[in-house]
């Protein structure tokens, strides 16, 4: 089969891989691309063939192997292939028969579809490689051959539209004609069903169904022929039994390339036993998972934990796993489709729900872990591993809703650590989680146990943060302290103090809340819990910045800092200098206020939470009073944070009065148009390009990229570089280069001069 032949479909979303593979032939006498089944290896492979074929002038020749089964007739095969009149015997005559034909020729040998023989396609491509010096061998195969010399070039499945953009308005735009993945759907879709085109009525829905597909080229143009007879929301309903939907494959075309089930059992078959064990028990993991995870859930005389490494590298070579290299630890995942497969296998198996509760336990021992690390220097760190594993949680919370008697050990884990919904910015759906198991324990005895108690007056707070009515959160403090003082929940009682003085800020007692967060953090430092009791304190401070006493919010300010600092705990402080940014604001100090404010937002950002960042923007708005058109797309970044957390605010409740006030003068200072137009460049904005908007300074750094400055203003505020690395999830040898080449650019020796000078500049909390 000669390359270079008329494609019967484009190829879609590939031009950049199609470059680097060329690339990779001008060097590498071998390339084997590698990737799960469906991924577009052979589409690849063949479109790269047909572009380089001028650079081979004795030709570019095509083996498929698919359905080859004998080992013993790849050479003859491969020597029919080039053209010979006579393919030969099997043996080793016929491969030093091609040996000999290929010697002084300048050829592309393509062998596709290797993965069934794997070691023979090796010993051949060993063989050839070293007999023909002009020769160039182009591989297909779900495992890399594995001799010296081969570049392995892994084929990831197509881009998708982020979950933000599905359910985002900007996907009417983008999604169309700027997605690749979405691109092939609505090709294919037009192929079967002239005519259609993705519209905006079902763009959300086509967005979805890629995304759900995890953007595999074979799923995506199975879905898509269903289109002769559904609609795309339809054919996303019933992607619930996705091996059932997408059938129908070209008539053309092998057995295993017809359906997705005949396509992934392949991959089944090439599994050693072990490897299919493994694959089925990793299947109750969602999102990804590490050697810790397999080894904790996973393990058993069957599957021994000495025996995971191995298996587990097998599967990865067989392109059944994916690896990646997150926070400094190696994270695994399948995608959705592979793991779907392995899901069946399990529950086929009838050991489902043991294996569930192993992972429920392990996910415990995670988030417990996690709460007890919260107050020091892996705060960052024990975060990113939950917003990680967050995927897991949910499966093992929906794990304690479903099996009786569960609740209590999922309301257990839904709070640990107690301010993960509020860091993660994922207020509604803490509270979804907790009103379900509540009413699940309730329905159990409901007993005022520790873990309900504390579930209740997490929910409340929950509550109170997404602007619930007075009256509501009035009942439900109501009920936690009844439950707190009868089961004696002293803890959970100094918080329900706290929420109390969080309502008396909301109505602007500052004074009564002051006198209730002292209480608070009386009680909290009575029991030992020192990281509560500076949480009281970093309110306190707060209350008083914005309408109390500046002298004794500098006070608290300056013993939350100095505490934080010692711990190398990063939320609080910034809690710490939004007070002192509102303490500027006061003494009508805008730089200072801004520059406190951006502070903070490097230190809260990590843990997105959205609520404090919020506030933090509230302050950098106000304080841009002479700029009305920065302060206009301030206003719709605000819209923006506000919106995200699924509640009636459209700003914090004692900064309600300000906010109005000041919007309605940023928009006397504007035509109407101006002013709408600005607004909706922060409303509409990704979270990213608002947060980078929102720490650019106007100003600039000079001599510094805006990269530069943010690295430059987390040195000021008293990060490492491997804490700036985490905030700004990059490589830690990255934030290095980062900020040696800060201090060349300024001509500085040391961290503390940058810090200094950063203060001067831009109002930075100097080594804050």
């Amino acid at each position: 089969m000669k390359a270079g032949a008329g494609e019967l479909t484009s190829l879609i979303g590939r031009r950049a891989e199609i470059s680097r593979i060329v690339r990779l032939l001008s060097d590498a006498r071998l390339v084997t691309l590698t990737g799960v089944g469906g991924v577009g290896k052979t589409r690849l492979a063949l479109r790269v063939a047909s572009d380089v074929t001028s650079s081979f002038p004795d030709g570019v020749h095509v083996a498929e192997l698919a359905d080859l089964r004998d080992p013993g007739l790849l050479a003859p095969s491969v020597l029919g292939t080039l053209g010979a009149t006579r393919p030969g015997r099997p043996g080793a005559g016929t491969t030093a028969a091609l040996a000999a034909r290929l010697r002084e020729r300048r050829v592309l040998l393509v062998l596709d579809n290797c993965e069934h023989l794997v070691d023979a396609c090796a010993r051949l491509a060993d063989t050839l490689l070293r007999a023909a010096p002009g020769l160039r061998v182009l591989a297909t195969s779900r495992q890399p051959l594995g001799i010296g010399g081969e570049q392995v070039f892994p084929v990831e499945p197509l881009p998708v539209p982020e979950a933000g953009d599905v359910a985002g308005a900007g996907i009417r735009v983008r999604t169309p004609s700027g997605n690749p993945a979405v691109a092939l759907f609505a090709e294919r879709a037009a192929a079967v069903l002239p005519g259609f085109t993705v519209t905006e009525s079902d763009a959300a829905a086509v967005a979805e169904l890629v995304r759900r597909l995890d953007g595999l080229p074979f799923a995506i143009e199975l879905a898509a022929a269903r289109v002769r007879s559904l609609t795309p929301r339809e054919i996303l309903e019933r992607l619930t039994d996705r091996f059932a939907l997408l059938t129908g494959g070209s008539r053309v075309a092998s057995d295993r390339q017809r359906t997705l089930r005949a396509l992934i059992d392949w991959s089944h078959e090439l599994c050693t036993e072990r490897e299919r064990l493994l694959w089925a028990r990793a299947s109750v993991f969602r999102g990804g998972f590490d050697l810790y995870g397999l080894e904790r859930v996973c393990a058993d005389a069957e599957l021994p934990a000495d025996a995971l490494l191995d298996t587990l590298d097998a599967l990865v070579a067989r392109s059944i796993v994916n690896c990646r290299q997150e926070g400094g630890r190696s994270v695994y995942h399948m995608l959705e489709t592979v793991r779907e497969y392995g899901h069946e296998r399990q529950v086929a198996s009838g050991s489902l729900g043991a294996l569930r509760g192993r992972h429920r336990d392990h996910c415990a021992d995670l988030a417990t872990q996690a709460g007890q690390e919260w107050f020091g220097a892996r705060q960052a760190d024990w975060f990113t591993r939950l917003r990680l594993d967050h995927p897991n949680l949910r499966a093992a919370l929906e794990f304690c809703l479903e099996q009786p008697g569960q609740a209590r050990a999922g309301l257990a884990l839904a709070v640990s650590p107690r301010h993960y919904w509020l860091t993660a910015g994922l207020l509604s759906e803490g509270r979804r989680w907790l009103s379900l198991l509540l009413a699940a324990d309730r329905a159990d005895g409901g007993a005022a146990t520790e873990e309900r108690v504390r579930a209740l007056v997490t929910d409340t707070y929950l509550a109170i943060l997404q602007g619930a009515p007075d009256d509501e959160v009035a009942g439900a403090l109501a009920a936690c302290d009844e439950a707190a003082r009868l089961g004696g929940h002293r803890r959970e009682l100094a918080w329900v103090w706290h929420h109390h003085g969080i309502l008396a800020v909301w109505r602007e007692d500052f004074a009564g809340a002051a006198g209730l967060f002292v209480r608070a953090y009386a009680e909290f430092r009575a029991q030992g819990c020192l990281d509560a009791a500076l949480e009281c304190r970093v309110k306190f401070a707060i209350a008083h910045a914005y309408g109390g006493d500046a002298a004794k919010a500098a006070e608290a300010c300056g013993e939350v800092e100095a505490a934080a600092r010692a711990r190398g705990e990063s939320w609080l402080h910034g809690m710490a200098l939004l007070a002192r940014a509102l303490l500027a604001r006061r003494a009508d100090a805008p730089g200072e206020a801004i520059g406190h404010a951006r502070a903070a937002i490097g230190l809260m950002r990590p843990f997105e939470d959205w609520w404090d960042v919020a506030m933090c923007v509230e302050v950098i708005a106000w304080s841009t009073r002479d700029a009305p058109r920065p302060a206009a797309r301030l206003l719709g970044v605000l819209h923006l944070l506000w919106g995200s957390l699924g509640g009636r605010l459209g700003s914090a409740p004692f900064m309600r009065g300000q906010h109005l006030s000041f919007a309605a003068k940023v928009r006397e200072a504007l035509p109407g148009a101006v002013f709408e137009q600005e607004f909706q460049r922060g409303a509409r904005a990704s979270v990213d390009e608002a947060m980078a908007y929102v720490l650019d300074d106007p100003a600039g750094a000079p001599g510094l990229t805006r990269r530069e400055s943010q690295v430059a203003e987390l040195v000021a505020a008293g990060l490492t570089n491997k804490e700036i690395a985490v905030r700004l999830t990059i490589a830690q040898r990255t934030a290095e280069n980062h900020v040696e080449r800060i201090l060349g650019k300024l001509g500085f020796t040391s961290r503390t001069q940058l810090a200094v000078w950063m203060y001067e500049q831009h109002g930075a909390p100097a080594g804050s």
